[in-house]
Order: C-alpha cells, then structure tokens, then sequence
C-alpha cells in the first residue's frame, strides 16, 4: 500500500538515455515555456493586465520549481499545490490569450510528477480538459455543445500519455535491471578471472613444490645411499685384502646411482622394475642389500602377488631401499627381514631388523623416515614404525592395492 501512494507516472531517474536531459531540465521546463508563449504573445499584442499574470505565474514556477529545497519540492503535498496553482495561472493566461497554450502543455509533465497514480491520472485529465475546451468557450460550453467529442479527445490523451509514461517507466526499469545484471556479470567475471589467475599461480606453486619434493626423496633414496655405500666399500677396502672386490662392489653402486639419477630426473620408473615383477624386484634389492652389508637377509611374499599400479610398486621399491639404508647406518643388526603381503584391498610392506633400536617419542628422525611417510601418504597409504632401546625396529607400509 505504501509503495501504491508513493508511486507515481513520471519516469525514474534511471530511466533511457531519452529521458535524462529531461530529468535535469524539468525544473526549468515550464518556465521556459511560459517565457516563449509570453514572447510570442507580446509579438502579437499583450492586453492589459497579462504581463502582470505571466509574471506571477513565473514567480510561481521559481518558487516551487527551483527556489524550494528538492526535499520539500519533490514533497506529495508540494507537488499538488505547485501543480493546481501552475494550472490556474495557465488556464488564466490561456483564455486571455490562446498563445499561453504552450504553458499549459507544461502541465502534462507537471501531472506526471503527481502521486499517487490516479491523482496523477487525475491532472493529466483537468490539463487536456482545459488544454482542448477553453478556445471552444470554457469546458462548460462546450461539454454541452459537442460533450462526446470533447469527452473522446480527453480520454484518448489522457490515455496515451498516461499509458506512454507507464511504458516508458517499464522500459526505464527493464533497462536499469539489465545494466544492473551487466554490472554483475562483469564483477563475476573479473571476479573469476582473479580467482582463475589465482587458482593457476597456486597451482603452479604446489605443482613446483610437488617436483622439489619428488626430486629429494629420489636423490635421497638414490644418490645418497649410493654415495654413503661407496664410501664404506672403500673404507673397508682400505684394510681388507680382498681389496679389488670392494673397488668392483663400489663401482657397481656408482653405476647403478648414476643410472637411477637419470631416471629421476626424467620420473621414470626404477629400473629393477623394468626387468622384473615388483616380488623378484624387492629380492634382488635385499639381496643385493646384503651382500653389500654383511648382513643375514630374507624375503618372503605373501597373499596372491598381481600386477599394481606402477606407481604403486615404484613407491614400494623405494620404501624398501630407504628401510634398508636406515638398518645399515643406524641399527647395527644382524639380521633382517623384509615382507610384502598381497591383502584383498591392500598391499603391505613390512622390514624388521634385531638392531640396536631407538625410542620413537624422543628420537629425531631425519629426513628418511619423513620422506618415507610423504610417500606412503601421497598414495593415501601409511606408514607405522614401532621400536624400543634394544628391541630391534620395525617398519610397516600400508597402501591401497590398486590394480595396474
């Protein structure tokens, strides 16, 4: 009901392009005219006394067109009695001189600004009564001399500028919604292309994080424990008479890191994987292992061994190595084992060794047993490692048993 009475004909301010000049001329709209009537009319002849009228109707117009702050002109009640005094003065001026015809089609514009909507219907009708009947002798004469023509010509204008302004205010409306819409399109589009940008600068970061991340534990489980077995083959190979054999052994495992570098920096897959399935694979790594080390080593596969992701058995691989480097620096064992069980949905790594051992909630694990539960977790897998001062360590992996 609210929005009802304060509604009314006039085009919002918003409105087509069409309407805005006269949005910000509309103060100055009927004095304007009253000032060209007057001039056309002085052209022809003023008779006594419209000076003085048309210059009360201009004061008229100032006064509550331009001089009245724009709360109080743009006020419901202002507008009727702005619009019902510019009316009279017109009509005035009109039946002294029928030039004032201009002026009064100011009022049009004026009954458009009226509120509610039929008020503003309202004095759209008295203007085109006034406007069509006074030079036919007053609306009373001539209502009753030829009332249905008259009548006819009063709906029709009134109808077509009231319906035009309620056109017009539509259009104004859709076209303020539409640029609203655009406005919103356009931030949702900046918005997503900051978001794209952002999105690909991230991604490029964790992509580059990702690599340097693969690249240390390929170096880590390659190149480091190659070089530290070079170096204890020729320490020993320093005391040991069999000397030659120590030399051969330590320029197997320089060939065998300078090999297994260039497969990671290229991401390939390790290349025991290439000759063998992932059992005989892990074998030949513990045997090797022990040959090397001097240690007691077994390898036993459980469960229905089947081809894994390649992925998969890559990471086994290398958890194995790098569980097996930590038992030769750090366990100082005699013995190992190492078992990979195939599960229904799971494959598991188990290495066990009788070694010195360590306790997990006080010692600092260096960057091998990290890297070894990076990998397990980059595969959504786990890895546990339970040991005690004297009781020897174990070391179980557990990922998803995803078929290659």
């Amino acid at each position: 009901m609210s929005s009802f009475w304060s509604a009314s004909l006039e085009p919002p301010a918003h409105g087509p392009a069409l309407w805005r000049p006269y949005d910000r001329l509309r103060a100055w709209l009927s004095p304007g005219l009253l000032v060209v009537a007057a001039l056309v009319s002085l052209v022809h002849g003023f008779q006594p006394g419209t000076l003085g009228l048309a210059g009360l109707a201009l004061a008229w117009l100032l006064l509550t067109g331009v001089v009245l702050p724009k709360p109080l002109r743009d006020n419901g009640f202002v507008l009727v009695v702005s619009f019902a005094g510019t009316l009279a003065l017109a009509a005035v001026l009109m039946t002294r001189d029928l030039l004032f015809l201009v002026f009064m089609i100011g009022c049009f514009f004026s009954a458009l600004r009226l509120k509610p909507v039929p008020l503003s219907v309202l004095g759209l009708a008295a203007t085109s009564l006034l406007i069509n009947t006074l030079g036919a002798g007053g609306p009373v004469a001539a209502l009753r001399e030829q009332g249905f023509v008259f009548v006819t010509v009063v709906l029709v204008q009134t109808g077509a500028i009231a319906g035009g302004s309620i056109i017009a205010a539509k259009v104004a409306e859709q076209n303020e919604a539409r640029r609203r819409a655009l406005a919103e399109l356009e931030a949702a589009q900046e918005e997503n292309a900051g978001l794209h940008r952002q999105l690909l600068a991230q991604a490029r970061e964790a992509g580059i994080s990702d690599e340097r991340q693969r690249l240390s534990r390929e170096i880590h489980d390659t190149l480091a424990q190659g070089f530290t077995g070079i170096i204890t083959q020729l320490e020993a190979a320093e005391d040991d008479p069999a000397w030659r054999r120590r030399v051969h052994t330590a320029l197997d495992l320089a060939r065998e890191n300078l090999a297994e570098a260039r497969r990671s920096v290229h991401a390939l897959r390790p290349e025991a994987l290439d000759r063998d399935q992932l059992g005989d694979a892990l074998r030949g790594v513990v045997t090797r292992w022990t040959e090397r080390a001097g240690v007691s080593g077994e390898f036993a596969v459980t469960g229905d061994a089947r081809p894994l992701h390649p992925e998969l058995e890559a990471t086994l691989l290398r958890l194995t190595q790098e569980a097996l480097s930590n038992v030769a620096q750090h366990a100082g064992a005699n013995r190992v084992g190492v078992t990979l069980s195939y599960m229904e949905d799971q494959v598991t790594l188990d290495v066990r060794d009788d070694g010195r051992g360590f306790d997990p909630l006080t010692a600092t694990c260096g960057f091998g047993l990290s890297g070894m539960r990076q990998r397990a977790a980059r595969l959504l897998g786990s890895l546990v490692v339970e040991s005690e001062p004297g009781g020897g360590t174990a070391v179980s992996a557990s990922l998803p048993a995803v078929a290659r």
